[in-house]
């Protein structure tokens, strides 16, 4: 029964902060610590709850595609058209995925043994809250008339993605490797990296969304690949399933009330956020 109360709350945390400028690997790994859900699942428990992990963000992935479906349509639309759309819309996902993809594959093993824990989390939130209020406080006057445009999941608040270039597709995905650093957050990376390159927060924002679902659904395959083994193994495909279903839910109300929030608000409450988290996490730490 504790098991299937773990894979509820993991599924809930990962698709709540999934999306949002909070890092979901520090809050997975802070609650997977504190409900010692490794231990939980016998032989092999580690090897599956990192599976775990990875999987159930495809359960939040598959809330983007039910948000933004116009959008998606358009990608799959396999002709070379204006914007961000049809092959070239591809294509600049292509080259934002890139580069975390290659230095994802050649350090994963690394990242594993030496980030996945609280204390390097702690690091990685602290570093991107102040890299967010510093952008915050830099960019304010520049983003702040996009704020007002932004309308939930309408087709206009999209709009900025058809004036993305490539060089920004680019730029952004060198930033998206900072995402490696568990706990600095893939979203966090791809905004304030977006937002450096002269996107407005609007547009850096839906962009995220979407340069997360061929890094994410890369990941996840490249972990169910390494960790098949560990995944049959345990024979918790119940845990699997209900994990997905509940990060699904739990991403598509993240993603619809985060839209609405940047109509009012700026990033900063995620910065302070991000500290008071990392303040936690250090402290867990210290305990342990």
């Amino acid at each position: 029964m504790w098991n299937w109360l773990c894979v509820v709350i993991l599924g809930i945390v990962e698709g709540l902060t999934e999306f949002l400028p909070v890092s979901s690997t520090g809050h997975l790994v802070l609650v997977e610590s504190w409900l010692n859900f490794q231990n939980t699942l016998g032989d092999g428990g580690k090897q599956f709850a990192d599976a775990f992990k990875m999987i159930i963000q495809l359960g939040a992935i598959l809330a983007i595609l039910v948000v933004y479906p116009r959008r998606f349509i358009g990608l799959a639309d396999l002709r070379w058209r204006s914007g961000f759309a049809g092959i070239r819309g591809l294509s600049l996902l292509f080259v934002t995925s890139v580069p975390a993809a290659l230095l994802g594959v050649a350090f994963n093993d690394i990242i594993d043994e030496w980030l996945l824990s609280p204390l390097p989390v702690a690091a990685a939130l602290a570093v991107g809250a102040i890299w967010m209020l510093v952008i915050e406080r830099s960019f304010v006057r520049r983003v702040s008339a996009a704020v007002s445009e932004v309308s939930s999941a309408s087709t206009s608040e999209l709009d900025g993605l058809d004036q993305l270039t490539w060089k920004q597709a680019v730029g952004i995905g060198c930033f998206q490797c900072l995402a490696l650093w568990p706990g600095m957050s893939r979203s966090t990376s791809t905004i304030l990296g977006a937002m450096m390159l002269g996107v407005d927060r609007k547009t850096a924002t839906a962009y995220s969304f979407f340069a997360a679902v061929p890094i994410m659904i890369g990941a996840a395959f490249w972990t169910v690949i390494r960790k098949y083994d560990a995944i049959l193994a345990g024979g918790h495909f119940g845990l699997l399933a209900v994990g997905f279903v509940v990060s699904f839910f739990s991403a598509w109300l993240a993603v619809r009330w985060f839209v609405s929030f940047l109509t009012r608000h700026t990033l900063r409450p995620f910065g302070w956020y991000r500290l008071v988290l990392a303040a936690i996490c250090l402290a867990f730490y210290l305990m342990k």
